[in-house]
């Protein structure tokens, strides 16, 4: 199963990944909230925790489903990774963080312990084991 790794050019280029699919993160948050990834995690105590829910979510009980980068433009800055996550419970979620230099530490560390799925059949295994 491909997890993050920890060498930079493993964390800056995940295993799955999309650059064209939206324009923008405005869109692709728009998107996959209609698909399903309605809530926003934040990191909390090495885990993950949808805003609105008491239960912090340890790496282990995620999966990484979607992945995508934005580059800015003119602006470097602007460069941000979204990533789609459904938990064992099937709690379904987005997190972005910026990309390369300007990335959250916590968010790496607790991105570093979520398996990246690459196909459906594959996801529901692992969640399936995981539960």
């Amino acid at each position: 199963m491909p997890k993050r790794g920890t060498e930079p050019s493993e964390l800056a280029m995940p295993m799955v990944m999309n650059t064209n699919a939206y324009a923008t993160l405005a869109g692709a948050l728009d998107e996959l909230t209609r698909r399903g990834f309605t809530e926003g995690f934040q990191v909390v105590d090495g885990g993950l925790r949808a805003l609105g829910h008491p239960k912090t979510l340890k790496p282990k009980d995620l999966v990484i489903r979607e992945i995508y980068r934005f580059e800015g433009i003119s602006d470097p800055d602007d460069m941000a990774i979204l990533y789609a996550m459904e938990s064992v419970d099937g709690v379904r979620g987005t997190l972005a963080d910026a990309f390369g230099v300007y990335s959250d530490p916590e968010i790496t560390a607790v991105l570093e312990g979520i398996p990246i799925l690459r196909g459906t059949r594959e996801a529901k295994t692992l969640l399936t084991r995981l539960g």
